[in-house]
């Protein structure tokens, strides 16, 4: 699977104000193709790969074997239901994992957008950085897979793709949610 993601996308790392760090983190980036999280992951170095879960949408990768088994047993995903109800908190799952020692693979805007820069943010960073602030917060940027493969299409365009990786973003425990995401925002256009 990786060998296959470096032929067609490269999915080459650039640490831009940060090096690799084995401390638990949440690498929070951009979403605009089905080869996001599997660019992102392949980008980090092995060992920290092995301790970093993606998040995805069960109602997605939930769904189909094939689906399934990449989900689980290749990427090991954290599969979160993106209904809101009341009788069940839809970040448990993110927090469970955070709390067994894992880091996480978000995507704040909560869907696959075509275009480059990222659109507003839901509030999961935020509730994920109040629970756990020490744990680092990573701004990451996907560099062309908009174009290689955007939303709709079922083949990638072999299109070197750069996962840029940002300086840790501080959490402030009186900053305000909107604010804060804004801020997380920002550190992501910050690599564009």
């Amino acid at each position: 699977m990786i060998v296959l993601v470096r032929l067609l996308v490269g999915a080459h790392p650039r640490w831009v104000g940060a090096e690799p760090s084995f401390a638990q983190s949440i690498y929070f980036t951009n979403h605009t193709s089905h080869l996001d999280t599997l660019a992102l992951w392949v980008a980090l170095p092995a060992d920290i790969r092995a301790k970093t879960r993606p998040v995805a949408a069960k109602d997605y990768w939930g769904r189909g074997k094939i689906k399934q088994f990449i989900a689980l047993k290749v990427l090991n995903a954290v599969l979160i239901e993106r209904e809101v109800s009341r009788h069940r908190d839809p970040l448990a799952p993110l927090l469970a994992a955070l709390a067994a020692g894992d880091s996480l693979i978000l995507f704040p805007e909560g869907t696959r957008k075509a275009q480059a820069e990222p659109s507003d943010f839901k509030g999961g960073l935020y509730h994920l950085a109040e629970a756990f602030p020490q744990v680092k917060l990573i701004p990451v940027y996907l560099d062309t897979l908009h174009r290689s493969m955007p939303k709709g299409s079922y083949l990638p365009v072999p299109l070197i793709c750069t996962v840029r990786f940002g300086a840790t973003l501080l959490w402030h425990a009186d900053e305000h949610k909107k604010a804060f995401l804004t801020r997380a925002r920002a550190a992501i256009l910050h690599l564009i």
